[in-house]
C-alpha cells in the first residue's frame, strides 16, 4: 500500500486535491479530525492538556474549550510547542492506527492529509509527499475574498508558517496553484495519472 502525505499553506487548495482522492474512492486520512478526537475527554491526550493548561480550559460540557486553550498558547510559541507536543503525538498514533487498518482492509492507495506534516515530522508514515502551494500574495487574495480576512492578519498568518521553498524542498510531487480552479484540476488528472503509472508499476503491471 502507498500513503500518500498531503500537505501545503492556507489557502494553498489542500481541499481541492483531497476531494478529488475521495472522489476517485480513495481514503482519506484528515489529521484535523484526528485532532478534534485526541480532546475528547478520557484520553491520554486530554488529560495531559488539563494538566499542563490547568482545569480552566475544561468547557461546563466536560470537554476543551479550545477558545480559552486558545487564548494561554497564542502569540506565545514557548506554550504552543507545550501544546503541540502534546497533541502530535496523539494525532500520529490515530494515523497509523487508521493506516494499519485501511491497509488491512486491502487499499492500494491512503492519503494523510495534514497542514503540519512537516513540522510534526511525519514524514516516514508516508511513501510520497504532495505539495500544494500558491504564491502568497495570491494566498493573500483568497483569504481576504473567501474568509474576509484584513489583509496585516493574512499576511501574518502565512508568515508563521513554512515557506513554499521549505516544504517543496522536501516534496516528491509539487502542485502549483496560482490559477483558475480549471487549471488546478488538470494539474492534479496530470498527476493521478503519472500516480497511477507509478502504482502499476509497484505491482509489476
Amino acid at each position: 500500500m502507498i500513503v500518500i502525505g498531503l500537505t501545503g499553506g492556507i489557502a494553498s487548495g489542500k481541499s481541492t486535491v483531497t476531494q478529488f482522492f475521495r472522489d476517485h474512492d480513495i481514503p482519506v486520512i484528515d489529521a484535523d479530525v484526528l485532532g478534534h478526537r485526541t480532546y475528547d475527554p478520557g484520553t491520554e491526550t486530554f488529560d495531559a492538556v488539563v494538566a499542563t493548561f490547568g482545569q480552566d480550559v475544561v468547557a461546563e460540557d466536560g470537554t476543551i474549550d479550545r477558545k480559552v486553550l486558545g487564548g494561554k498558547v497564542f502569540g506565545k510559541p514557548d506554550e504552543l510547542k507545550r501544546l503541540t507536543d502534546i497533541v502530535w503525538p496523539g494525532i500520529r498514533k490515530l494515523a497509523t492506527e487508521k493506516i494499519a487498518e485501511f491497509e488491512t482492509a486491502g487499499n492500494d492507495l491512503v492519503v494523510l492529509e495534514a497542514a503540519v506534516l512537516f513540522e510534526a515530522g511525519w514524514e516516514d508514515l508516508t511513501d510520497e509527499i504532495w505539495v500544494v502551494t500558491v504564491a502568497p500574495e495570491e494566498a493573500i487574495r483568497r483569504l481576504k475574498e473567501r474568509n474576509g480576512m484584513e489583509e496585516e492578519a493574512a499576511r501574518a498568518r502565512i508568515d508563521s508558517q513554512l515557506s513554499n521553498d521549505e516544504r517543496t524542498a522536501r516534496a516528491d510531487v509539487i502542485i502549483e496553484n496560482n490559477g483558475s480552479l480549471e487549471d488546478l484540476q488538470r494539474t492534479i488528472q496530470r498527476e493521478w495519472d503519472g500516480l497511477q503509472q507509478r502504482l502499476r508499476a509497484a505491482a509489476g503491471r
